[in-house]
C-alpha cells in the first residue's frame, strides 16, 4: 500500500497543511495560484511581444536607410 502524503501550502516560509485551511482560505490559495500562472503566461507573451517589435523597427530601419 502506497500512503498519501498531505498537501501542503506554503506561505512566506511557513507551511499549512490543506486540510486545516476554511474553504474560503483554499479559494485564496486557487486565485493566487491562478494568477501567479497568468503571470507567468503575461511574461511569456511580453518577451515575444518585445521581440517582435524589435525584428520590425529593425525591419522598418532597413527600409528607411536603404531608400535614401
Amino acid at each position: 500500500m502506497s500512503e498519501e502524503k498531505e498537501q501542503t501550502i506554503s506561505i512566506d516560509g511557513t507551511d499549512y497543511k490543506a486540510s486545516d485551511l476554511s474553504k474560503e482560505q483554499v479559494q485564496l490559495v486557487n486565485h493566487v495560484a491562478d494568477l501567479d500562472n497568468q503571470l507567468g503566461r503575461n511574461k511569456f507573451t511580453l518577451e515575444q511581444l518585445q521581440g517582435g517589435r524589435s525584428h520590425f523597427m529593425g525591419l522598418l530601419k532597413e527600409s528607411l536607410t536603404s531608400s535614401e
